[in-house]
């Protein structure tokens, strides 16, 4: 009897066993799971470019010839949609103080909203190597009269927003202002806005290519010089003088260009103008090589104009890369 109950129990301790093995979980063998790249904040841009004129604002700061530029921009990602930025770029320009280069420095930050890319920021203009012209006791003079301060630097600081519509779409307003233009004591308030064409990259059959068109209307006001340039002759037109400053003249400023692309490569090539007369322009400009042409105004009384702020085409090739998109 004992026997015969050892024997079912053991029997029934067997089947329990089983049952209980066959409830486990069988094991299940995946491959490890592949892991996101950490977020790296930082990233640098840096390009440079050769054009066959610099403008800014329409105008001609390199007296209608080559310039080349370059800049180097460290920037930090504080989220994917927040970038703080400084930078450094130098251009080649050709003035009537003969300063050496054009040197920028700058910084600000660029804040994203979906479709909606913002940018505020501080711009410095630095001229080093300036000499005064015809204003100062011993200085050099320039044949036409024309006359500039040693030390044109100045600063700027801006706003601006980009909307990016769709892929091929984006439309943008600027706004920058500076207490005094080039060091002349005139303030200066330039307002703009951009409009963009991106052309899909199916029509070139490669991400490598692209093609875009792009235009700017802006506006430039400036206020009235220090005494440095102010003018103690009457215009022959009227007007005038103006011993304590000359009110600069307002203007608007425009242009539309096409660019080719080719990874890192583009070519720009654009037309720009100016309404600004040849007696505004020189006026503003103090341009070292301006001719007697009997352009008057009340601020440019001696008959000289300049070619600077007239209509021209310019062409050019530049080269941008950032270390996170195309170092690799």
């Amino acid at each position: 009897m004992n026997k015969t109950i050892l024997s079912v129990a053991a029997v029934l301790a067997i089947g329990a066993g089983s049952a209980s093995a066959a409830d486990l979980p069988a094991k299940v063998y995946t491959k490890a799971p592949v892991l996101a790249p950490a977020f790296n904040p930082w990233d640098i841009a840096f390009g440079t470019s050769i054009s066959s004129e610099y403008l800014f604002r329409g105008i001609s700061q390199s007296n209608q010839k080559p310039s080349v530029s370059g800049y180097f921009e460290p920037r930090y990602n504080v989220t994917k949609d927040l970038q703080l930025y400084v930078g450094v770029s130098g251009s080649s320009i050709s003035f009537a103080n003969r300063a050496a280069m054009e040197l920028d420095v700058y910084g600000g930050i660029r804040p994203t909203f979906g479709a909606l890319a913002f940018d505020f920021g501080i711009w410095g203009y630095l001229y080093p190597g300036g000499q005064c012209i015809g204003g100062c006791p011993g200085a050099d003079v320039i044949a036409n009269g024309n006359f500039m301060k040693k030390d044109v630097s100045f600063y700027e600081g801006y706003g601006k927003v980009n909307w990016t519509v769709n892929d091929m779409f984006a439309v943008g307003l600027n706004e920058f202002y500076t207490p005094s233009f080039l060091n002349s004591g005139a303030w200066g308030n330039y307002t703009s806005i951009t409009g963009k064409f991106t052309a899909p990259s199916s029509i070139f059959g490669s991400s490598d290519v692209g093609m875009y068109v792009s235009g700017e209307f802006g506006r430039q006001w400036l206020g009235t010089s220090d005494a440095f340039y102010g003018t103690t002759i009457a215009s022959p037109t009227g007007g005038g003088p103006f011993p304590n400053g000359i009110k600069y003249k307002d203007y608007n400023t425009w242009n539309l260009g096409v660019g080719f692309t080719y990874k890192v490569f583009a070519l720009d090539l654009r037309y720009t103008d100016t309404d600004l007369s040849k007696a505004d322009c020189n006026a503003f400009t103090s341009d070292f090589t301006a001719g007697f042409s009997a352009d008057y105004s009340s601020i440019n009384p001696g008959g000289y104009g300049s070619k600077w702020c007239g209509s021209r085409f310019t062409a050019k090739l530049s080269a941008d890369v950032t270390l996170q998109n195309n170092i690799k």
